[in-house]
């Protein structure tokens, strides 16, 4: 598999933190999904969340746009506590895009008027949300597709216009819910490169879980491997996959990256 990131961002001469999860607890009833969870996304990085099924990835990211509230714990954008935010004030006023594993459009609208239904929420000058509308049809290549039902599209096709519905509203974060899942291999070459674009292009800190590790590892700077309600080890994708607890926890012994 070729190398989709050039380059890895492996130390940061200004650290800012973006996110940050402070000692985040959840439960579902008695079944505890996470505990004293900590870790946090730095400013113009592309952090990887791995861990096995059901170990609470997509949890975090209802965690922090706001569809999920911790029992305990705190959500800090820019080191502001925003743990008790509603949703659109996470979209508006702290700059998060969300793209879901699957859905986030309507299925009966075309591309073009899936884009002018969330351009109306998000953008209040009519001639900006065209402009903006054109810009992004035109970045992803979404010209010809753009009276086409959103039901119609191919996968990659919808993954496209998905990610172009988060970006309307000008993120500088953005979270991407298994943005793989069920896509053929060029696609996913496609998309890997769509995301490292984000980040170099538009300077868009992001943050993605995926369960094809080696095509995540193939696109952040770093990763993390939850388990058992915490992150068990955190690095470098190439350091990564060495650490024991890693292994132990979700790589195994024989997991290589090409």
């Amino acid at each position: 598999m070729a190398v989709i990131k050039k380059f890895r961002i492996k130390n940061f001469k200004t650290k800012k933190e973006l996110i940050k999860l402070d000692k985040i607890s959840i439960y579902f009833g008695n079944r505890k999904i996470f505990e004293d969870l900590n870790f946090s996304l730095n400013q113009g990085e592309i952090l990887g969340l791995l861990g096995p099924n059901g170990v609470g990835k997509s949890t975090i990211f209802n965690i922090i746009i706001g569809l999920l509230k911790p029992n305990y714990g705190s959500i800090l954008i820019d080191q502001e506590n925003i743990t008790n935010e509603p949703i659109f004030n996470r979209t508006k006023k702290h700059k998060i895009g969300y793209v879901p594993q699957h859905g986030g459009y309507f299925h009966d609208l075309t591309l073009r008027e899936n884009l002018k239904a969330i351009s109306e929420m998000v953008i209040e000058n009519k001639k900006l949300r065209d402009e903006k509308i054109n810009v992004l049809i035109s970045k992803f290549e979404l010209g010809s597709l753009q009276n086409i039902k959103a039901e119609h599209l191919s996968g990659g096709e919808k993954k496209r216009l998905v990610i172009s519905l988060a970006l309307l509203s000008n993120p500088k974060i953005l979270l991407l819910d298994e943005p793989f899942a069920a896509l053929d291999i060029m696609t996913i070459k496609n998309l890997q490169q769509i995301i490292v674009d984000l980040q170099t292009l538009d300077n868009i800190s992001i943050i993605l879980c995926d369960h094809l590790a080696r095509d995540l590892l193939a696109t952040v700077d770093s990763a993390i491997v939850l388990a058992n309600g915490k992150v068990v080890a955190q690095d470098t994708p190439n350091n990564l996959i060495k650490n024991i607890d890693a292994k132990n926890a979700y790589f195994g012994d024989s997991f290589k990256i090409n």
